[in-house]
């Protein structure tokens, strides 16, 4: 995910469907889907429905529309040719809004249209697919929209499913909300748990060699420090400016955050600051008054819940 010049692509500059393009590209999704179809039809050389197979002619074709039943933020729609891909080709979808775009409740968020065997055996899997995506950019939307007005940004987390991380982060966008990093590999940030090993003699200098063979090593998104105290934000703005590009400020009151940004404002160091830890929705305008630049919510995916939506049939 680098440009020829090697320095890594801003995701967040990207459009949705250039952003799309480049998450898939790593086979995530196609891998996920594989797993649905395995799951829902057992072996992969005799799939098997069972109940249509039972019930079901064999040239019954099908039109059925995916409806919302509730309002929402569209995500995951660009997903659904690779899962009927995976399904076997037969089925078209044509959607009816875009990925980003609000919907009402009742609205028609496209339509699908094959065999009716077909058309039975994807219906589940493709409603929990644009069920799951739309439920997280509809939550990160509510975030976004709470700190309005303010220069700060909602970003998410790795907290995501195993499996699902690339529809997860691609469905945040969507909602509004600025992506971090994709996984261990893309940023370096330095948590507790990196550092408490350290004494406190060695930890500007083992932490400012880490950074700098980090940075050699990989074209890195960014470099990230932990910090959850005051003392501790004292201790990483004495390291050599330029070197951190964002400190975590992590489960720090509204008091001690904009503490934290009046210390940083005061010093040759200016890394942009991100809170964290148990954010709710309900302080997220005090947290982004402080004057801090991100605030990362694990809860934008682990905690979103799926939009309800339904496939309903024309019954012609």
């Amino acid at each position: 995910m680098t440009p020829g010049d090697g320095t890594p692509i801003d995701l967040n500059a990207l459009s949705l469907e250039g952003l799309y393009a480049e998450l898939a590209r790593s086979g995530a999704v196609r891998t996920l889907f594989d797993l649905a179809r395995e799951e829902d039809m057992g072996d992969a050389a005799a799939p098997m429905d069972v109940t249509s197979a039972s019930i079901v002619p064999e040239h019954a074709s099908a039109v059925a529309t995916v409806r919302a039943r509730r309002a929402g933020v569209a995500a995951g729609l660009r997903s659904i040719p690779e899962l009927l891909a995976v399904y076997g080709g037969a089925c078209s979808f044509l959607a009816a809004i875009e990925d980003g775009a609000s919907f009402e409740r009742g609205a028609a968020i496209g339509v699908l249209r094959g065999p009716l065997r077909d058309v039975l055996a994807v219906e589940r899997p493709l409603l929990n697919t644009l069920g799951r995506c739309c439920g997280v950019a509809t939550f990160a939307h509510d975030h976004t929209r709470s700190v309005e007005g303010t220069s700060a940004v909602i970003c998410e987390t790795r907290k995501t499913i195993p499996g699902w991380r690339v529809l997860d982060k691609y469905s945040c966008r969507c909602g509004g909300a600025t992506l971090h990093r994709l996984g261990l590999f893309d940023a370096a940030l330095y948590k507790d748990n990196h550092l408490a090993h350290i004494p406190d003699e060695e930890w500007t200098d083992a932490l400012t060699d880490a950074i700098r063979r980090a940075r050699a090593g990989s074209a890195l998104r960014f470099v990230e420090v932990e910090a959850d105290t005051l003392a501790q934000l004292e201790r990483v703005l004495t390291v050599e400016a330029g070197l951190v590009d964002i400190v975590l400020l992590d489960n720090m009151t509204t008091d001690e955050l904009a503490a934290a940004v009046a210390m940083r404002n005061k010093s040759a160091s200016r890394p942009l600051f991100e809170a964290s830890g148990g954010v709710r929705m309900d302080r997220l305008r005090e947290i982004a008054s402080t004057g801090v630049e991100r605030i990362s919510v694990g809860a934008l995916t682990h905690g979103a819940p799926s939009l309800d939506l339904g496939l309903d049939i024309d019954r012609g």
